[in-house]
């Protein structure tokens, strides 16, 4: 499988270029979605490439889809190039294992977020005001600390280059509308439980994670479907559990290996981006790889 960090398929019109993601229109009810080698970190798009990391997140994403068909429908058409309309099958080396066709949807404008334990900006606004996104927690809790149930702590979904914006449930509810953000709440919760149990069966701990979901009509109303990536390391945090401890930060096999790297390297947050050495790059795809099989039981083949 080849390395891919940008896409021009010239048969159908780009319709996005995200900071991993390429989406493209193939028809007014469906589109391709093609996830690329890029990778981000602090909203700024590296200018090196991680090799596979697109196929693992896909391949991950494809996997906890099927896992939870039962509790939510999803935007999956075709998963297979073969499957693909007819221009697209000239790209297939390009495409293979990266890219599904999908059922257009109306993203919702919030951000799903689940947190089954406090850390990231989850822990610099517990250590501030006790709270998370308007949930009181208890006091004396460590960083790192497994939160006595999963918490729905919604976020503002910014442009690209952007930061997001914790919000609380209320405020989620005003923005989305009510109805919706209940639903998005209940699933959000259920697939999160779900999959944080199957991980630890599998010596992961999802720390916490971030869904998408979106609406398509259908019998005349509106149906809340699964859409983007799931419980993948681009939008998890996913340590060993071998490794946990509370009241530090912990290993992990998500992009958090690179943010750690360029915090010790004083990266200013902003464009342009550093150039990542390749001894960085080989670990941080190690540690895709090493996810994408300890959660499936699979290789991938390189």
């Amino acid at each position: 499988m080849q390395c891919v960090t940008n896409t021009e398929l010239t048969e159908y019109p780009l319709l996005s270029r995200g900071k991993v993601r390429d989406i493209y229109e193939t028809g007014p009810d469906s589109l391709l979605i093609v996830t690329t080698d890029r990778i981000s970190a602090f909203d700024v798009i590296m200018d090196d490439p991680i090799p596979l990391k697109g196929v693992v997140l896909n391949q991950i994403t494809l996997f906890w889809m099927e896992k939870f068909a039962h509790l939510v429908p999803n935007h999956l058409l075709a998963t297979d190039v073969k499957d693909f309309p007819k221009p697209l099958q000239a790209h297939a080396d390009l495409l293979e294992g990266r890219a599904v066709l999908v059922r257009r949807a109306k993203p919702l404008p919030i951000e799903c977020i689940v947190r089954g334990y406090i850390t990231g900006s989850g822990w610099k606004d517990y250590q501030k005001s006790g709270a998370v996104c308007g949930h009181t927690l208890p006091q004396g809790l460590r960083e790192s600390d497994k939160l006595e149930k999963p918490l729905f702590t919604p976020s503002t979904k910014a442009e690209l280059g952007a930061h997001d914006e914790n919000i609380s449930v209320a405020d989620a509810m005003r923005i989305a509308g009510g109805s919706l953000a209940t639903q998005a709440q209940d699933l959000a919760l259920s697939i999160y439980s779900a999959g944080r149990d199957y991980a630890e069966g599998r010596g992961i701990i999802i720390a916490d994670t971030k869904f998408e979901f979106g609406t398509v009509a259908e019998g005349g109303k509106e149906t809340l479907i699964l859409i983007d990536e799931v419980l993948t390391p681009d939008s998890s945090r996913f340590w060993p559990m071998s490794d946990y401890a509370p009241g530090r930060g912990q290993q992990s096999f998500d992009k958090q290996f690179l943010r750690d790297w360029l915090e010790s390297i004083t990266f200013n947050k902003r464009p342009p981006a550093p150039k990542i050495p390749q001894e960085i790059i080989d670990q941080t795809r190690a540690k895709y790889l090493e996810a994408y099989r300890l959660l499936t039981g699979r290789e991938l083949g390189v």
